[in-house]
């Protein structure tokens, strides 16, 4: 029987909205997520960012796919409750896992996070995704991520660029919506106060930004990203971030499950 519980209306508001907060779900893994965090930061991946041109004040860090190196990280995704509910909200029999995410905005941060949705950059298509963004410092609305409301069911999907300078990440813009300007479009943004081990999660379509961390408190976030049942490998016009590279997959077929585990059910 399902130890978790996620009632109709929050399951509603994600299909509707394609992002909500879940409180405290995750309240008694903040040491363990940020202990990965600090070790992730002193011993940085092959992909590892700092996204900050010469002269930007701060710190903005990012890393990702290093959840087999850390074994903070390998705890929190194999014995958290985050496969089942994964699971839950996207309406799958089963949560596959696709990647691990650290972003790291220190004190004095100017710099946002660029508007984009995730999709784009994956080489993955379907309906049933989910991504969670959970903070281990207590998260002022000042310094939340934004996200559209509605924004998952855009027909057309957000041209993705390069956090560092915002340029185009594939050489088609044409393909794709303009990165949208919520400073001159009239769109319904979803943000919350957080605190430690509260999680936001949100489509892989859900289009999202971040303001920068002017505040005294250093921002620092573990995000997981999880697939169902109906998500392919799919093939992009340039190379993908994450990139996986000698992956070996083609169009159309489930992702294999040797690199991304199937977690829920468990022992599947």
């Amino acid at each position: 029987m399902s130890v978790i519980e996620i009632d109709q209306a929050t399951k509603d508001a994600f299909a509707r909205d394609g992002a909500v907060l879940l409180r405290g779900v995750f309240a008694s893994h903040v040491e363990t997520i940020a202990a990965g965090i600090d070790r992730n930061m002193a011993e940085p991946g092959e992909f590892a960012a700092e996204n900050l041109k010469p002269g930007e004040p701060g710190r903005f860090f990012d890393d990702y796919c290093n959840w087999r190196r850390i074994p903070e990280f390998v705890e929190v995704i194999e014995t958290s409750p985050a496969a089942e509910i994964a699971a839950e909200i996207m309406g799958s029999e089963t949560a596959q896992f696709f990647h691990d995410h650290v972003l790291v905005k220190e004190p004095g941060t100017a710099k946002p996070t660029p508007w984009h949705q995730d999709i784009p950059y994956y080489f993955v298509d379907g309906r049933r995704t989910v991504s969670f963004w959970i903070p281990v410092d207590p998260v002022a609305s000042a310094t939340c991520p934004q996200f559209i409301k509605g924004s998952h069911l855009w027909e057309k999907m957000v041209t993705p660029v390069r956090w560092l300078d915002d340029s185009d990440f594939y050489p088609d813009p044409a393909l794709y919506r303009p990165v949208p300007d919520p400073a001159t479009e009239d769109f319904d943004l979803l943000s919350w106060e957080m605190q430690p081990g509260d999680a936001i999660l949100f489509d892989f379509r859900t289009a999202h930004g971040a303001p920068g961390n002017l505040s005294q408190s250093r921002r620092r976030a573990f995000s997981m990203r999880w697939v169902g049942d109906d998500v392919r490998y799919a093939e992009r016009p340039g190379r993908t971030s994450p990139p996986f590279p000698g992956h070996g997959m083609i169009a159309g077929q489930r992702l294999r499950e040797d690199w991304f585990p199937v977690l829920w059910p468990r022992g599947a």
